[in-house]
């Protein structure tokens, strides 16, 4: 499904997503995009993993990938609590630097591991690049990693009886931005743990395009 160069000139949305891994909701971005449901292309993926197959998925698609890893970056700070604090400042500074660079009307955080700071936010909103993030759960619930197995953790234990699915803005505080898109997932009792693991991923496939589209159209107006 080859998103043709040509095609891309007279598109006025950019889009830059940022990946660490298996790459599902990068590839709904990029059929949204070739079926033209998104009025707008992907102009690059950026992986903070060599060995994301994301990065496989964008290649396919024509476009154009940066790999921009944390390692080289520890690597020239000493190993202490500093050093590692420089390492990522720098790390993020340079991550806003090819954000900026392709211009884009929104940069989609989909499956992207790696907190960013406000050395990467504060550049974005000065140049006026909104930046969101997908996170399978609600609002103020299952923060940080391992949300989908956190959820189904918490109803086994008769915690909750639904989770969900979002998108918000992005800012310093993890999974804390203005949600954008919210759609409650109810659970299951008769679903295994892989079955409901894979009804997420779709319903995150679903999610994700409705809020880009609600940030393009918004911007649009």
């Amino acid at each position: 499904m080859d998103i043709l160069l040509d095609s891309k000139k007279n598109i006025k949305n950019r889009l830059v997503v940022l990946i660490s891994g298996f790459g599902t909701n990068l590839q709904a971005i990029i059929n949204a995009c070739a079926s033209q449901k998104i009025d707008g292309y992907i102009s690059r993926v950026v992986s903070n993993t060599r060995s994301a197959y994301g990065i496989v998925r964008a290649e396919k698609a024509g476009i154009p990938v940066t790999i921009h890893p944390l390692l080289p970056y520890k690597k020239k700070e000493e190993a202490s609590p500093e050093g590692i604090k420089i390492a990522r400042h720098k790390y993020d500074k340079d991550l806003s630097d090819i954000i900026i660079m392709e211009n884009p009307a929104l940069v989609i955080c989909a499956g992207w591991m790696h907190i960013l700071s406000n050395a990467c936010l504060n550049p974005l909103e000065k140049s006026g690049i909104k930046l969101v993030n997908l996170h399978p759960a609600l609002p103020s619930t299952f923060d940080g990693l391992h949300a989908i197995e956190r959820a189904y953790k918490a109803f086994s234990e008769g915690k909750i009886t639904k989770t969900g699915v979002m998108v918000h803005q992005v800012i310093e505080k993890i999974d804390q931005g203005e949600p954008i898109v919210v759609r409650e997932v109810p659970m299951l009792s008769d679903e295994t743990f892989d079955q409901f693991e894979e009804r997420m991923h779709r319903i995150e496939n679903e999610v994700i395009i409705e809020a880009i589209l609600i940030v393009l159209n918004t911007a649009n107006k």
